[in-house]
């Protein structure tokens, strides 16, 4: 079995979301919050599925975000991932 990875989104610190308006029926509004984390999606290729999570960023000891630290997490997530598909507990 192989997982690979595919970010959904670009890290920026936010993050946009549209929801259904409580007071306009069909009507969506849009709320920006912060965010520390990345949209990532898991894809294997026995079985074949997909998983869509978050995974928490990473930042340098200055406090900025390091991309390719985030790259080797992700990684490890992936790794834990492929072995939650090999015991069953995502299906």
């Amino acid at each position: 079995m192989t997982v690979t990875y595919e970010l959904l989104e670009e890290y920026t610190g936010s993050r946009t979301e549209e929801m259904p308006a409580p007071d306009n029926e069909g009507e969506t509004i849009s709320a920006s919050a912060d965010c520390r984390d990345i949209k990532v999606r898991f894809t294997s290729d026995a079985p074949e599925l997909t998983h869509e999570r978050t995974v928490n960023v990473c930042f340098d000891d200055a406090g900025d975000y390091d991309a390719a630290a985030t790259l080797a997490r992700i990684g490890e997530v992936g790794a834990g991932v492929q072995h939650k598909i090999a015991v069953g507990v995502i299906n």
